[in-house]
């Protein structure tokens, strides 16, 4: 803008009487100018679908195709998640997404005694191959993408999904999907992990060769940003520990001797969508450039869809309340319009009971219009990137990336120049760990001032809302869940099960020996998961988080 105007709207900025009842900050407490014009941005910010990809990665935006719809989904036992399944289905989802319960999540089976309380309560139970069998009864695994949220037995479940194709009658090579496997982000935040971190990148590895050579539409690996933000991370902090492990998994690859450009492309990404909702547009816009730029330029690929960052995104559990809980619509409404408008490939958008329980038939049904109204009725995606030469944002954009650029600079150098080496010694040194203690207890402190608002929370508490129904999962769901996997292991052939085991065992030791195909021969036999994974902790052992002050 011209000089003389820009001095008279100082001026009378400077003779403003503010507000005194917030702060000006972003969430993440970055500090924000009150103006901003074409003097703080740089304009080279490219077309849609070119380097560095700032505007999206496809040059018809959402024109061309809209963005994958799926429900985080699963409760009680998988013939109850089947149904869930078919009336999402019904209602127009257009991808499925797993959501296990917290044993399936570390690794036991369902009549374990560390399993009492917690079957089918956050999510659904899958001991073996019978229950995967029953989750996906008639619904055609090739004509669906399917993400499955786990990290830590992620090859395991990964095997029951791959023997239950087969029982399908399945082309492998048809099947399209996402299993997270992101075992890093384990150490960091949710603490799902089952074995040393050494152990768990040769699985993850051991997967990214299998898809490669036989499943090569399915992706094996979703690096998530998603679980450190609602540790308490700032959008800065999210973006560089996330893209971060991307790297680790990317010099993961070429360990293991695979070309980059064979493996990169099949690498996706988890993300938060907050409540800020230019923040969040601008973090995404970063994490795109920055992987661009270092796919290229640090690790040499050469192939353009090798610089693409693709993503899912779910809206912000932790900013969910408890308190008038219907005001969660327009929490989830407004992050699910900044995840489209940032350019993201899939979304996932939470449900307004989701704080209090597993979300009901009713919430789950809104939380898939929300998307739908986005998509089809406000106009958002007629334009791509309409929010592109915002001077706001892309000052935002720029600051964003700088800011994560110093973080990814402390990683690499706490490897001696590997960022794989970096990220294992930081879980070690609980450096990720600290960082994010110490910005969700900046923000807690901020909340208690009053200088941040959750409305319903420290202001405007008055309310006439009522709690909503909720989805109860009773103790017959455990009960009925014990005796199923006693059942598989009293029919199953016994002989065969053993074996099985023993092969993977033997697997398991020698470093040369891929142990998905082996697990999936397992999972064949009706294996169970517990099975699976106290069979690879009699050869990796287990492991202890260091503590951290």
């Amino acid at each position: 803008m011209a000089d003389g105007s820009r001095r008279r709207w100082e001026e009378g900025y400077r003779a403003s009487r503010l507000r005194d009842d917030v702060d000006f900050d972003t969430l993440s407490s970055v500090p924000l100018d009150p103006l901003y014009g074409p003097e703080d941005v740089d304009p080279r910010i490219g077309v849609p679908g070119e380097w560095p990809y700032t505007r999206g990665i496809y040059p018809s935006g959402y024109r061309g195709r809209l963005w994958t719809m799926r429900q985080f989904s699963g409760y009680g036992t998988a013939a109850q998640t089947n149904r869930r399944y078919k009336f999402l289905l019904d209602h127009g989802l257009t991808g499925l997404s797993v959501a296990f319960d917290m044993p399936t999540l570390m690794g036991l089976d369902s009549d374990d005694p560390l399993s009492e309380g917690e079957v089918g309560r956050c999510g659904v139970a899958i001991d073996s191959l019978a229950d995967m069998e029953v989750l996906f009864d008639a619904i055609d695994l090739t004509a669906i993408s399917t993400s499955m949220t786990i990290s830590g037995p992620a090859p395991m479940l990964f095997a029951f999904y791959m023997a239950a194709a087969e029982k399908q009658g399945a082309d492998l090579s048809r099947l399209d999907g996402t299993c997270q496997t992101d075992i890093l982000k384990e150490y960091i935040a949710q603490k799902e992990w089952l074995f040393p971190p050494e152990p768990h990148l040769r699985l993850t590895a051991d997967m990214m060769q299998f898809c490669l050579s036989e499943v090569p539409r399915y992706k094996p690996l979703s690096i998530s940003g998603y679980h450190i933000r609602e540790a308490g991370s700032t959008a800065v902090q999210e973006l560089a520990f996330t893209l971060a492990s991307g790297f680790a998994h990317v010099e993961l690859g070429l360990r293991r001797g695979l070309a980059v450009d064979d493996f990169a492309p099949g690498l996706s990404f988890f993300f938060n969508s907050h409540i800020d909702f230019f923040e969040e547009i601008a973090k995404f816009r970063a994490a795109r450039r920055i992987w661009a730029r270092w796919m290229r330029d640090r690790y040499g690929a050469i192939k353009e869809r090798s610089w693409m960052l693709k993503f899912h995104t779910q809206t912000a559990g932790v900013s969910l309340t408890a308190q008038q809980p219907f005001n969660n619509v327009v929490r989830t409404t407004t992050e699910a319009l900044a995840a489209v408008l940032g350019g993201t490939q899939s979304l996932h958008t939470n449900s307004l009971d989701e704080v209090l329980a597993l979300p009901s038939d009713e919430a789950v049904e809104i939380s898939l219009r929300t998307q739908q109204v986005v998509a089809y009725e406000t106009g958002a995606t007629n334009v791509i990137d309409p929010l592109g030469g915002s001077w706001f944002v892309e000052e935002l954009t720029e600051r964003t990336e700088k800011e994560a650029e110093i973080y990814l600079a402390r990683i690499d150098e706490m490897g001696d120049g590997s960022i794989l080496d970096g990220m294992l010694s930081g879980i070690e040194d609980a450096y990720f760990q600290k960082e994010i203690a110490d910005a969700a207890f900046r923000y807690q402190q901020l909340l208690e001032a009053g200088q941040k608002v959750i409305v319903g929370v420290n202001r405007f508490t008055a309310t006439v809302q009522e709690s909503p129904d909720l989805l109860i999962i009773g103790p017959d769901i455990e009960e009925g869940q014990t005796k199923a996997v006693a059942e598989v292991r009293a029919n199953r052939d016994e002989h065969a099960a053993q074996d099985a085991l023993g092969a993977l065992r033997r697997a398991a030791s020698e470093e040369s020996v891929n142990t998905i195909p082996v697990m999936i021969e397992a999972a064949k036999a009706y294996v169970t998961l517990g099975e699976l994974t106290e069979t690879l902790r009699q050869v990796w052992g287990r492991y202890t988080e260091p503590p951290a002050f």
